[in-house]
């Protein structure tokens, strides 16, 4: 009996520490954010000036505030665009920290003292063209950001951010299905595709669309990474299903490396 009383008074002190276990649990497997920065550039000088900006600045700022997996990328030397794009990948928490960082950063002075040429830049000289911003969220099939498990040297690297556009939502809405029902996720996973994310855009110009990023050693493993994968039993019989056909109308595939200061 004396037990059972031990018990008894112990119970909602248990009940209270599993109650907020699981809601612990729960916040961390909550999908995360992501917001993708592309700085349009017309010379050599501004991407000097946004370089800086990202080293010296933003990307210090971000880490103060627990925002630590920024990816900082460029075009291939190839690439038409090469020298006139930075792209940039900053993930969050939540919505409520994407909407407070604004406001973090101008009253950050580290930040404002580093990044003033570039943040008190005047009117006939910006550091950029123009700046498009896409926010996602991650799928329920990946909810967090991974880190690429990547030895090479960064200038050999392909980092292959892709974009898959729907005719309608509804059409779309299927091809996240077959992301994340489907588990072509876990398709990417098994092959070894490296994945940063995987997320459906929720504001952007090219809507709807998701976008997803997957990292290789080099130019030789990206195209043995694909040719596994198009020839792979799963991903055969998976793309053959009839409720999965024709649920993607344009994709725009973009070749990037990270910089040396890229947080990967």
């Amino acid at each position: 009996m004396t037990i059972l009383k031990h018990f008894a008074a112990k119970l909602p002190l248990l009940l209270l520490f599993l109650f907020w276990g699981g809601v612990l649990n729960g916040q961390n497997k909550a999908g995360e954010f992501y917001e993708i920065k592309t700085y349009k550039l017309k010379n050599k000088s501004q991407e000097e000036r946004v370089d800086a900006f990202l080293k010296n600045a933003l990307l210090p700022a971000l880490h103060k505030q627990d925002i630590k997996n920024v990816g900082v990328f460029k075009p291939l030397e190839t690439d038409t665009t090469y020298g006139k794009r930075i792209v940039v990948l900053i993930p969050y928490a939540s919505l409520e920290q994407f909407s407070k960082i604004p406001d973090l950063l101008s009253a950050d002075e580290q930040f404002n003292q580093k990044g003033k040429e570039y943040l008190d830049a005047i009117y006939p000289n910006p550091p950029y063209d123009r700046i498009e911003s896409i926010v996602l969220k991650a799928f329920t099939g990946n909810p967090q950001m991974g880190t690429p498990e990547l030895t090479s040297p960064r200038s050999e690297r392909i980092y292959e951010l892709r974009s898959y556009e729907g005719p309608t939502e509804k059409i779309y809405r299927n091809k996240v299905q077959m992301f994340n029902l489907g588990d072509e996720v876990g398709l990417f996973k098994r092959l070894g595709f490296n994945a940063v994310f995987y997320a459906e855009v929720i504001t952007g110009n090219r809507m709807p669309n998701l976008m997803y990023m997957t990292t290789f050693a080099n130019q030789a493993s990206h195209d043995a990474h694909w040719k596994a994968f198009v020839d792979d039993p799963q991903w055969k019989k998976l793309s053959a299903m009839p409720e999965y056909q024709h649920n993607v109308s344009e994709i725009n595939i973009y070749l990037l490396r990270p910089t040396e200061y890229s947080d990967y």
